[in-house]
């Protein structure tokens, strides 16, 4: 019979007392692996804290090893191997958590979330008109006369989430849709996508948009056959209506953030990017990162650049002023820029062909033509490299990817910078040929399966069978050798990575379940690194965080099921039960 181990199991009372944190719960199902052991820290029986056996954990080691334990100290992974391994470094004070074949992940690291975007967007801040549970135009009126009944006159009524393919009215809302029901309270309502925002009357009228406007460079004022604006602005247009809205108090912020970040650990999720902020925005990020009552992310934050050059030096100057805290948990990396659009039917993305129905699209950068906003975002680039701080480009089209690309590569040509770790936000329609370049010169790209997931089945509808089923190409550009790390963009998506890890194997399309793209799938392995070590790379933090192996930081999330034995369209019937940073739990849902 196998000897029995020393230690003392986790109790609800024995790893509370320890931890100071939620109770540990008790664990169903069983696996091993016999893999070898993993001991780089040297360690004494007394020193190991916590060990966890029986499960199937996701290292994330550069051969993606799975094994069945693993043991913590000091808020670091000392150990992973087998049970045995792992039973003989256990002291008398050792808890031990029994996995019993649940599956045990590196902390999630949404390496592109709009966190203060999308803490703002949910209820009590702003009303929800996410589709499908919203799925007509009828139904987002209903909940905007909802808030405008319990609303003072004048106040705005802000919301997100619906989108035009799931609006069973089979037609584009108006500006008359919102009006019969807030006539007195200005509404603004940003899609699922974040890139078109429908509006009422008051709202266009408070904005300065009529029928003589003239919308910033990549923007679109809809309008309908007499020239009025139809209440549906696109891009640029829609930014310019946004800075009407007053904004929300730095308190309020602050709530609504802290509450966000307590709901992504929740999710297993340990690590995010914020990309895009103001620096006072940043700075309210870093506040929070100093405060230690309560569990935190681990945040790494890009200051929006603005659409020319001279606004970009402005946000460079600002970025170097931000006081550096605990970079650990608050480091500001770089800068973001807006590249283009997006490739679905607004057809804001620049495309070397052309859509189904038309256009190529456009960079959103200032200048009257193609050549003087590729001029300004190579300038652009060029200043952020030379800073000495990272870029991320959102671009989507293949000619908006290639223009980047190509002005990064000349940047690190022109200038030396040790390793910038540049990367491209997106990516939809990035070709081979670029992808080849892109691992040449150590350029990353940030891709969003849950985005693929929403729209798969639209998109033929805007760029055809062959770029749709295309779009996102996980397989060719792991294969490339590019560094692809993945992430919710979240308020775009509901910010489920599981529902990431299962589009990244099996890629179907919302509302048909079709495959769109065989090729492009990838394993289970591959898709847990794009949400872990990969975003570590792209945070320059890989040699702390983003895998489970000795000397990393014990950054981790567990599973109720095993994932690695269900069927991948079931991942997202998985729940995280429970979360740990830095060795501590930070969540624990008492199963």
């Amino acid at each position: 019979m196998p000897s029995q181990p020393r230690g003392k199991p986790v109790t609800r009372r024995t790893f509370l007392s320890h931890t100071g944190a939620l109770a540990a719960s008790s664990w169903l199902a069983g696996c091993s692996s016999s893999a070898p052991t993993e001991r780089t820290v040297s360690r004494t029986s007394s020193d190991i804290e916590l060990v966890m056996l029986g499960g199937d954990i996701h290292t994330v080691a550069a051969d993606d090893r799975h094994v069945s334990a693993l043991a913590i100290a000091n808020g670091r992974i000392v150990a992973t191997g087998t049970d045995e391994q792992i039973r003989s470094l256990m002291g008398n004070r050792t808890q031990r958590i029994d996995l019993r074949g649940r599956t045990v992940l590196p902390g999630i690291n949404d390496s592109h979330l709009h966190l203060q975007m999308w803490s703002l967007n949910l209820p009590p801040f702003a009303i929800d008109v996410t589709s499908p549970a919203v799925n007509s135009i009828a139904d987002c009126v209903a909940l905007v006369g909802k808030a405008a009944a319990a609303k003072p006159p004048s106040e705005w009524i802000i919301g997100r989430g619906w989108d035009q393919a799931y609006l069973q009215e089979n037609r584009a809302p108006t500006a008359q849709d919102l009006d019969a029901v807030s006539a007195d309270n200005p509404v603004a309502l940003v899609d699922f996508s974040g890139h078109a925002m429908w509006a009422n009357s008051i709202a266009l009228k408070l904005a300065g948009i009529d029928r003589n406007s003239v919308p910033p460079a990549g923007g679109v004022i809809v309008k309908d056959a007499n020239g009025d604006p139809t209440g549906v602005l696109l891009e640029g247009a829609a930014w310019h209506l946004r800075n009407s809205i007053p904004r929300a108090s730095r308190a309020t912020r602050k709530a609504a953030i802290a509450a966000g970040m307590q709901k992504l650990l929740a999710r297993g999720i340990t690590s995010a990017t914020e990309p895009g902020l103001l620096a006072d925005e940043l700075a309210l990020f870093g506040e929070i990162a100093a405060e230690q009552g309560t569990p935190r992310l681990r945040m790494t934050g890009l200051i929006k650049a603005g659409t020319n050059r001279a606004q970009l030096a402005d946000a460079l100057g600002e970025l170097k002023d931000l006081p550096q805290g605990d970079r650990a948990f608050m480091h500001y990396a770089g800068v973001k820029i807006m590249g283009d659009g997006i490739p679905t039917g607004n057809k804001t993305a620049w495309l070397h062909e052309p859509y189904e129905e038309g256009g190529n699209g456009s960079m959103l950068l200032d200048g009257d033509t193609h050549r003087e906003r590729s001029a300004e975002v190579r300038a652009m680039i060029d200043l952020i490299h030379r800073a000495g701080v990272q870029a991320g480009t959102h671009v989507t089209g293949d000619r908006s990817i290639d223009t980047v690309i190509a002005a990064y590569v000349a940047s690190q040509g022109n200038t030396s910078q040790p390793d910038p770790r540049h990367y491209i936000i997106h990516a939809d329609l990035v070709s081979p040929g670029t992808l080849q370049t892109m691992r040449t010169h150590r350029i990353g790209a940030n891709f969003n399966p849950e985005i693929k997931h929403l729209i798969a089945d639209s998109q033929v509808q805007s760029i055809g069978v062959e770029r749709a089923a295309y779009e996102w190409p996980f397989r060719t550009a792991i294969d490339s050798g590019v560094n692809v790390a993945c992430s919710s963009d979240a308020p775009v998506t509901a910010g489920n990575w599981l529902q990431g890890l299962a589009t990244c194997v099996n890629r179907l399309g919302k509302q048909s379940g079709k495959i769109s793209g065989p090729a492009q799938r990838i394993s289970l392995d591959e898709a847990v690194r794009t949400y872990t070590m990969a975003g570590a790379w792209q945070d320059h933090a890989e040699a702390f965080k983003g895998s489970l192996t000795p000397g990393k930081v014990a950054d981790l999330c567990i599973l109720d099921s095993q994932l690695a034995s269900i069927d991948s369209t079931q991942y997202t019937n998985s729940k995280v039960i429970m979360t740990m940073v830095d060795g501590k739990i930070v969540y624990n849902s008492g199963v």
